[in-house]
């Protein structure tokens, strides 16, 4: 049953008007240059709880913050790819997410703060992040090594773990939150889903999708890797509420890596939103759990 908090989330986020900023190409496109002209904070808040430890450190022109319990030893090390479309920066639901799976997985987090589009873009981004992920299994070995991804943040994960699969890198796992995973938007089920996701949609997050992809086809994995062969991944866990447009997509994902041989841990949440793992209500707790184990395990 769905919880009354959860049941308030749609109306909470429709006061807020969050889906008329993707509901309107232009009005999307106009909040990406007031962001340039007014940049967007990307540091962890003041308070978060006081068992982790964050220090920051430069990589090559990206701030790339390391979160890490205060429980000792690092049972493993996993990197974060934030969510927001690709034109918005990290939040504080992120960090608190962040600190929390450093906290009880024991495990350390790497953040990486990417350059958002138009000046990040999936060609210069993408790689990079394969870069880091690849710098982590060099230390520490792949099976030590996890990547986790929310929304937008889930796709640039996936298509840098396609790319490190082509190096014969699996990674230990793959965690994804209501990931983007195929860029072109054209599910025929995404029709049904849109009028109900109180959150996306598809008008503003394909003028989002046009600044990160620039020159890249919609059906390069580095874009779109839902259109890969996803053959040799390591396994997956994929948590996707179902009135969320990307939960289609979420849906044919499973399928594909099952046939392909690939580990699949599937959460699926009735009417929960998109990236509900990172909201204060008992389901996304619920999701948050689960989470911590299947790092920790």
């Amino acid at each position: 049953m769905v919880s009354l908090a959860s049941r308030l989330v749609p109306p909470v986020l429709a006061a807020q008007g969050r889906k008329r900023r993707y509901a309107n190409r232009q009005a999307t496109l106009d909040q990406v240059l007031e962001d340039r002209l007014r940049p967007q904070s990307y540091g962890p808040p003041r308070r978060l709880p006081r068992d982790v430890r964050i220090s920051v450190r430069d990589d090559h022109g990206w701030p790339v913050h390391d979160v890490v319990g205060e429980g000792g030893r690092p049972k493993g090390h996993a990197l974060y790819l934030h969510g927001g479309a690709w034109i918005n920066e990290i939040t504080s639901h992120h960090w608190r997410l962040i600190a929390l799976l450093a906290s009880t997985a024991g495990i350390r987090i790497v953040v990486p703060i990417y350059p958002l589009a138009p000046h990040g873009t999936a060609a210069t981004v993408v790689p990079r992040v394969a870069g880091l992920l690849r710098g982590l299994v060099a230390e520490h070995g792949a099976g030590q090594v996890s990547v986790i991804g929310d929304s937008a943040g889930g796709q640039i994960a996936l298509s840098a773990g396609l790319l490190l699969r082509e190096e014969g890198i699996a990674l230990r796992r793959t965690v994804l939150i209501s990931p983007a995973l195929d860029l072109r938007l054209d599910n025929p089920e995404i029709d049904a889903v849109e009028p109900r996701d109180p959150w996306l949609a598809r008008p503003g997050i394909r003028g989002a999708i046009d600044l990160w992809r620039a020159d890249l086809p919609l059906d390069d994995p580095r874009v779109s890797p839902l259109l890969a062969d996803l053959a040799g991944l390591g396994p997956l866990a994929v948590f996707s509420g179902t009135v969320d447009i990307t939960y289609p997509d979420v849906r044919l994902l499973v399928s594909r890596a099952l046939a392909a041989g690939v580990e699949v841990d599937f959460h699926e949440a009735q009417g929960m939103v998109h990236v509900y793992p990172l909201l204060p209500i008992p389901e996304g707790r619920a999701a948050r759990t689960a989470m911590a184990a299947l790092l920790r395990s």
